[in-house]
């Protein structure tokens, strides 16, 4: 079985908030943020069957998308998903730096959809897109608790 913890990915720790908000809230034109959306998912390495087989197939997507997450001895979690969708692939890659190497109780005291927000990114997605989303922060949210 492989360990989530090596289950890597560049955002929340070299992508972060800031490089995000630099990226994005220059962009006027919604096709540049789709487009950036698009090179973000690319970051994201695939999950391997065994990972996706650990982590949760989240219901209400258009695309099959996987959550899943380890906590750590300090009390943070470290997530990791994937998705078969480039654009739901790209949203994931936001989520994963909004909420990578928080504690639940950050979690639960800042929601994650607040970085969409502030990138102009929750507004343009259509309805089922938003509702894939709010599914996958609800499933982050409720990861610490679980435990």
């Amino acid at each position: 079985m492989t360990s989530p913890l090596f289950a890597g990915h560049p955002f929340g720790t070299i992508v972060t908030e800031e490089t995000l908000r630099n990226t994005f809230i220059p962009l006027t034109q919604w096709e540049d943020k789709y487009r950036q959306l698009i090179l973000l998912g690319k970051q994201l390495p695939a999950l391997s069957d065994d990972l996706k087989a650990q982590a949760k197939e989240i219901a209400g997507c258009e695309n099959r998308v996987w959550l899943g997450y380890s906590l750590h001895e300090n009390g943070t979690l470290h997530f990791f998903g994937d998705s078969e969708g480039r654009i739901v692939r790209g949203l994931l890659a936001v989520l994963l730096t909004a909420i990578e190497g928080k504690t639940t109780a950050e979690l639960q005291a800042h929601s994650p959809m607040a970085l969409f927000d502030e990138l102009g990114l929750s507004a343009q997605l259509s309805a089922s897109r938003s509702q894939g989303l709010n599914a996958l922060v609800e499933a982050a949210q409720d990861a610490g608790w679980q435990h």
